[in-house]
Formats: C-alpha cells, structure tokens, sequence
C-alpha cells in the first residue's frame, strides 16, 4: 500500500513526489490546520528515510502550507479564506484574459472539444456526481487556456491551477450548486462561439465569483470553528 502511494505521486524526485502526498492530504484536510508534522512519524509511515521527507516539509513551507517553528517543529497552515481571495481574485484576471484571447485564436476542433467536455459537465450534474464533474471541470478551463495558444498563459496558470481547483471543490458541495455551475459553463461556451470578448469576460467573472462566494463561505465557517 505504502508503494502504491508513491506511484501514484507523479514523477521527479523522491523530495517532490512526497511533497505532492503531503500537499494533497494537507489541502483535503486529511491534516488539520495546526497540526504537528513529525518526520518520524511521517518516514514510518511511507516506509522512507527521513531525507525525502525534510526536502518534501520545505517544499511546503516555501508553498506557505506549514510553518516551521524553531525547537518545536512543522505545523500545517493551510489555508484561510484570505488566500482563496487572493487565488481566486488571480483567476479572475488570469481567466478572463485567456477567455478573450482563445476567441481570436481557437480553432474549430478546439471548440469542439470545448462543447464535447461542457456536455460531459452537464452530464455529471444531472447525476450529481461531484468527483466526476471536478475533473471535467479541470478539463474545461484548461481546454481554454489551450486554445490561447500561449505557452506563457499555460505555465502562469498551470502554477496555480492546482491549488484553485482542490479549493474550489468545496463551493459544488452547494445544493444545486452543480446543475448552476453547468450552466455557467454553458453561457461562457456559447460567448466563444459568439465571438463575443465582452460577454465572455462577464461570464468568465460571474461564474468565478459565485464560486469564490461559496468557497470563501466555506473557510469562514472553518476558521470560526477552529476558533472556538
């Protein structure tokens, strides 16, 4: 078991491929906000040595997901409704930009796909399968960015692409939050289709801050609770 969470930590490194587990357990909330991270507790755990582990804590400390405090130890940060603003509020510049620019540049087999994800989208709403949606969700917004055809589009949200979507999974868990998110998808493909930069800005905008609205919701309520 313990291999197979390794092979299934992407490639590079032993450090980096550490450094992804403990990310996605931190920002699934499988570690909690000030929790203390032991790197012996950790190494016994993913049967390791404790090097790996060390690179992997600073990795994470650089990604400002653990603080690490002198003669105490690692602690888990997290993150607080302030960052998802800050994230989010990148996004909004970043997506409704790249949204603009794939309508001058896609081409047709590229909006194809679009439509053929946006009918997955719809699909997995009807069902209510909130797994399943995230990941064509992913897809969708990245279908975009591709038709900009613009490597430096590409890496500047692909940096932070991960940390959006594992946070903003929290906003489907909505009632009915599915089926609205699939129309809003709807109404930025069909802005592409139209060709028409201005609506799709307005879709792109209304669509990330109704997410950022619920996520931010999310967080609030989570930061209350710790503080009790």
């Amino acid at each position: 078991m313990k291999k197979n969470i390794l092979e299934n930590a992407g490639h590079g490194s032993l450090g980096h491929r550490i450094f992804c587990i403990l990310r996605d357990k931190i920002l699934n909330e499988e570690y909690e906000k000030g929790q203390k991270l032991n790197e012996v507790v950790l190494s016994k755990e993913l049967n390791i040595s404790r090097t790996p582990i060390r690179e992997a804590l600073k990795q994470l400390e650089l990604e400002g997901l653990v603080k690490s405090i002198p003669n105490k130890g690692v602690y888990v940060l997290g993150f607080s409704s302030r960052d998802i603003d800050d994230m989010l509020e990148i996004r909004v510049v970043l997506e409704s930009l790249s949204v603009q620019l794939a309508i001058d540049r896609v081409t047709q087999e590229e909006l194809d796909r679009i439509k053929e994800i946006y009918d997955l989208l719809e699909f997995y709403a009807e069902k209510n399968d909130q797994e399943r949606f995230t990941e064509v969700n992913i897809d969708f917004h990245e279908a975009i960015y591709r038709a900009t055809h613009s490597q430096y589009f590409e890496q500047l949200l692909s940096d932070i692409n991960y940390y959006i979507h594992v946070t903003s999974r929290h906003s489907i868990k909505q009632p009915n939050r599915l089926i609205e998110a699939a129309q809003e998808h709807k109404e930025i493909y069909e802005a592409i289709v139209k060709k028409d930069k201005a609506l799709a800005k307005a879709n792109v905008e209304k669509h990330i801050r109704k997410t950022q609205s619920l996520v931010r919701n999310y967080y609030d309520e989570k930061d209350e609770a710790t503080e009790k």
